[in-house]
C-alpha cells in the first residue's frame, strides 16, 4: 500500500496518546464527497505515542453499513514530519474506503466504531455525498 500524508491522518484519527486515552466516548459526524463506483478515502486511523513510535492500532467495526455501497479497510504506512515533538516518523495505519454502486447518486450514510487502546471509543457517522463528475476526495 502506498504511503499517505500524516497531516490528514492525524486530524481524522484522533491520534491516541496516554492523555487522550482517558477521554470518554464521543460521536463525530462528517460529510465526504465521492463519485459513483469510485474508491473514496473516508478515514485514516493511527496511534502515535509521545516518543514518536506507533502504539497498537485501534479496532474498527462497521456499526451500520451504507445502503448503496461498501466499506473496506486496508493496511498502510503513514509518514509525517514536524508533528508535535516528532521531527519525522513513519507508522502503520488503517485506511477506510467507501465505494458506491455504479448507478447510485445521492447521500449514503454509514457508522464506524473506532476503539483505541486504553478504552477510548469514537463513533463516526459519515455521510457520503455521491455525485457525478466529482473526483476522489482525500482526507
Amino acid at each position: 500500500m502506498k504511503l499517505f500524508s500524516a497531516a490528514a491522518a492525524i486530524i481524522l484519527a484522533g491520534v491516541a496518546s496516554p492523555a487522550l486515552a482517558q477521554e470518554p466516548s464521543r460521536t463525530v459526524e462528517r460529510t465526504v464527497k465521492s463519485a459513483p463506483n469510485r474508491d473514496t478515502q473516508i478515514g485514516v486511523y493511527v496511534n502515535v505515542q509521545p516518543d514518536c513510535t506507533s502504539g497498537p492500532l485501534p479496532t474498527i467495526r462497521l456499526v451500520s453499513p451504507p445502503a448503496s455501497g461498501k466499506v473496506v479497510v486496508k493496511s498502510a504506512k503513514v509518514k509525517a514530519t514536524n508533528y508535535k515533538d516528532c521531527l519525522a516518523l513513519e507508522v502503520p495505519a488503517y485506511i477506510a474506503f467507501y465505494k458506491s454502486t455504479a448507478d447510485f447518486l445521492g447521500n449514503d450514510v454509514l457508522t464506524i466504531e473506532v476503539k483505541f487502546a486504553g478504552g477510548r471509543t469514537e463513533i463516526q457517522k459519515i455521510t457520503v455525498n455521491v455525485a457525478g463528475g466529482i473526483g476522489q476526495q482525500k482526507i
